[in-house]
């Protein structure tokens, strides 16, 4: 049986990691939103200190935006941040500080998405709810024998499968074990087929098509040119809030933006003080370039003084 190989490989090889240690599901909703977009060697200090400030729903539920959105710096995607306060403070006030284990409550919850949802019923509440990440997505595709690239087209048909195989009694550990599967040994380049617990159920394998999955096509990034102004007075450091809306929506910035066609930085440094603080540069002493990568653009940011 799928399932009992599956679980009886995840029970000998799983990873040793903070989340699995726990059934709590605030503590397992955290780890759900912080592990998405982020590898789990990156998350795994942030989680622990996430729950240092912040040991439950009602303490999150307290904080202010500010102080939520700095203990989340340098995990990125900050909107995740948000809907964590948001649905914190309704976790809070309509249902008294728990996590609702009903899918229909969940969904409408503020960062419930479907995988999100499933992943806090099963993990939380062992609910036979599948889940369907990038991992499941790639191990799936391989043992029905899918060829395309791993998108959200197939996903339906995935999803139909797991709902057939997911264990019953531990659909929790089902849905760990087969991400686990998917980072340890079914991994999308050279996948480690002989020590793969379902080999029996793969039909790649049985093909000999392990890799029908093609490489994912090379990212276009934009490149963009930006200026910002450190001004400093006794030691204190000038930053403004950005837009409630767009992108880092409510960070703290230094002055500045990008440069124009046929500007020089020079120019734009004093363009980009004049318009967004009302004042004139009288001069500029360049300090430092930054290079920084965003999901569709790369910027080289250059900093003045």
């Amino acid at each position: 049986m799928f399932s009992r190989h599956l679980l009886g490989w995840y029970q000998r090889s799983k990873r040793d990691l903070p989340w699995r240690k726990t059934g709590d599901p605030y503590k397992i909703w955290i780890s759900e939103i912080m592990l998405q977009q982020t590898t789990v060697n990156a998350v795994i200090p942030y989680y622990k200190r996430w729950l240092e400030i912040f040991p439950d729903v009602k303490a999150l539920a307290r904080a202010r935006l500010q102080t939520v959105l700095k203990t989340w710096q340098g995990l990125g995607y900050y909107e995740r941040a948000r809907n964590l306060c948001t649905a914190a403070k309704i976790f809070v006030n309509k249902y008294e500080g728990k996590i609702p284990a009903e899918y229909e409550k969940l969904e409408k919850i503020p960062g419930f998405g479907p995988y999100t949802t499933a992943a806090v019923l099963s993990l939380a509440f062992n609910k036979p709810h599948p889940v369907l990440d990038a991992n499941v997505r790639r191990v799936m595709m391989r043992i029905l024998g899918i060829h395309g690239e791993a998108n959200g087209h197939h996903d339906q048909s995935i999803l139909a499968e797991l709902q057939t195989i997911i264990s019953i009694k531990s659909s929790g550990s089902f849905n760990q074990a087969l991400m686990e599967l998917g980072a340890l040994i079914c991994k999308a380049r050279n996948p480690l087929c002989l020590l793969c617990p379902v080999q029996p159920f793969c039909r790649a394998f049985k093909r000999g098509e392990q890799e029908i999955i093609p490489k994912p096509k090379k990212r276009a990034y934009r490149r963009v040119e930006a200026v910002v102004g450190i001004i400093e007075k006794d030691g204190r450091f000038l930053i403004q809030k950005r837009p409630a809306t767009g992108l880092l929506a409510g960070l703290w910035e230094f002055p500045g933006g990008k440069v124009k066609r046929g500007e020089t930085r020079e120019k734009a440094v004093a363009r980009e003080i004049r318009e967004e603080l009302g004042a004139e540069v009288a001069q500029a002493t360049f300090l430092v370039k930054v290079n920084h990568s965003y999901t569709q653009f790369q910027v080289n940011l250059y900093a003045y003084a």
